[in-house]
């Protein structure tokens, strides 16, 4: 093996051996490590309160995931008001919509989650009208936090699990 080789190797196994000491003290007592934005998120939305929902993010807010998930703003709107909009027409299809926070790792001001969305396809959702079908997806997201307000998020949602459902 050479010397590159070698440094390669020694620097993943490093890596690989130093994540369980960042991760483990986040999850030490309740396998739900949290930090309060993380819980304000699911909170605001299980209460439908889009108001403190929009107030959790920074004017400046940037959204690195743009898919069918989470599509770019319209022209002329911020990606904060975006966000609000993705979750406006998510909450009109599921009007009994919870999250729930299922795990989180939490490093300064930058926390990861695993949320469970569930609730009743009661209104039009993605295109499709109502089919009264329980529905339960769920998704990762990374926060990055400054001054209180969320000013970053990367993200992937379970569209395909989503449209299963309402196809089924």
């Amino acid at each position: 093996m050479d010397r590159r080789n070698l440094l390669k190797a020694v620097t993943l196994a490093g890596s690989a051996l130093a994540v369980p000491a960042l991760v483990a003290p986040a999850l030490a007592d309740d396998k739900k490590a949290t930090a309060p934005w993380i819980e304000k998120f699911a909170a605001t939305l299980s209460a439908h309160d889009l108001t403190a929902f929009a107030a959790l993010f920074s004017e400046n807010y940037v959204n690195h995931q743009v898919s069918a998930a989470a599509p770019p703003p319209p022209q002329g709107k911020s990606p904060k008001q975006g966000t609000v909009a993705v979750f406006t027409a998510r909450l009109a299809g599921i009007p009994d919509l919870k999250v729930e926070i299922e795990a989180t790792v939490v490093s300064g001001n930058i926390a990861a989650a695993s949320f469970v969305y569930s609730g009743t396809h009661n209104g039009p959702l993605a295109g499709v009208a109502p089919t009264g079908r329980a529905l339960r997806f769920t998704s990762c997201d990374i926060f990055r936090v400054q001054d209180g307000l969320i000013v970053e998020h990367w993200g992937m949602g379970d569209l395909a699990g989503v449209a299963a459902q309402l196809k089924a």
